[in-house]
């Protein structure tokens, strides 16, 4: 794609987040594409796009009473999101359709209306990890941090400094979750899930959803709200299969998709101002920065530790406090995404001064996808 040729016109999360026993998935998803819609200054009557991940795309469409010209839903964990506005912004440079409704929601703690799994099923997985006990999460990411910690010494201190952080970060949102300051000794001293994934370690479970409007440059600066503009985007993926990753310490599906995204958008390291890498565990933002480049492999951890990504710090990461203590619903990365938007925009609740370019990076399943985003307020 051509770098500035789309951008996101509407960005808005439901109304309520954490805890909505009120609303079904499907409202969710409603609730949240009203929302950004009304914050285009658009009616449902101007969109012709539609996509989501995790959920029908026809459903979504139907619910709201479109009839779409256009329809993507890609499911490939919680990254699909950022690869939904990859494939909108190509979608609309080829003409395909006019104004794109990216849309998320997810009962993940109420469990109303909720269906399935967000990720298509895995006949690997099924066949080959499934039966030895490698079902959830926290038994399959325990696989390569564990390498990771023998390999390049990262401490299980270190490692809580992560969730440290980013409740540093949360305690300037007023949305967040968890606000309340913690410590490593708080970290380490909650419940174990699965070593050496402590509570504090592990992601939120929560009700929410988030939807985006993106359309062509040139119509975005007659809309309502400022343009952010869509600089770069990357995606990947590499196995559904946690224990055939070719290097248990570093993502083939990161490094191909935030390389992808940095070439594309034209930038170095150096211009990122703000930076969200997803994190439903504590190891991902460690994984994010050294496959992304920011730091050589085996940094990562000190780096965080020694305050570089705090508030103040050099490299601004996760400043919604993330999926550890901001949402987490279960596909995390249009949350990421608002997070890029809102900064992008002058008006996030721990906003970066004078930011003018933010890479949003997640992941999909266990290491098995990855998209990324380069988002800049500069035409």
């Amino acid at each position: 794609m051509r770098p500035n040729s789309v951008a996101i016109v509407g960005a808005s999360e439901t109304t309520e987040l954490g805890k909505v026993p009120t609303m079904s998935q499907v409202q969710l998803h409603a609730d949240a594409a009203l929302n950004a819609i009304a914050d285009a200054g658009l009616e449902l009557g101007d969109i012709d796009g539609i996509a989501t991940g995790g959920h029908n795309p026809v459903e979504i469409a139907h619910y709201l009473g479109i009839v779409p010209e256009w329809l993507d839903g890609t499911s490939v964990g919680g990254c699909s999101f950022m690869l939904l506005v990859r494939h909108a912004a190509a979608a609309i440079n080829e003409g395909l359709c006019t104004t794109v409704l990216i849309t998320h929601g997810e009962s993940g703690r109420s469990g109303l209306g909720r269906h399935g799994s967000s990720i298509f099923p895995s006949l690997f997985q099924q066949q080959f990890e499934r039966p030895y006990g490698v079902t959830r999460p926290p038994t399959m990411f325990t696989i390569p941090v564990l390498r990771y910690m023998k390999q390049y010494g990262l401490t299980e201190e270190t490692l809580a400094m992560v969730a440290v952080v980013q409740r540093e970060w949360a305690g300037l949102n007023p949305r967040a979750s968890f606000r309340d300051s913690i410590t490593v000794d708080d970290v380490l001293g909650s419940r174990m899930i699965c070593y050496p994934f402590r509570l504090l370690m592990c992601c939120l479970v929560t009700d929410g959803g988030g939807a985006l409007v993106l359309t062509r440059s040139e119509r975005a600066r007659d809309m309502r709200r400022p343009p952010v503009y869509v600089r770069g985007t990357g995606e990947s993926g590499e196995t559904p299969l946690i224990s055939q990753m070719d290097d248990f310490t570093s993502s083939a599906a990161f490094r191909v998709a935030g390389a992808r995204a940095f070439a594309s958008a034209g930038i170095s390291h150096g211009d990122v101002d703000h930076l969200m890498i997803y994190d439903a565990f504590a190891h991902l933002p460690i994984y994010g920065l050294e496959d992304l480049g920011f730091v050589d492999r085996g940094e990562a951890g000190p780096f965080i530790a020694e305050g570089h990504t705090r508030p103040g710090g050099s490299l601004p990461l996760n400043t919604n406090g993330g999926g550890l203590s901001y949402m987490h619903s279960g596909m995390y990365g249009m949350y990421a995404l608002q997070e890029g938007v809102r900064q992008m925009r002058g008006e996030a609740p721990a906003q970066v001064e004078d930011a003018e370019i933010s890479v949003v990076h997640g992941v999909g399943g266990m290491f098995g996808a990855s998209g990324t985003v380069v988002l800049t307020n500069v035409a």
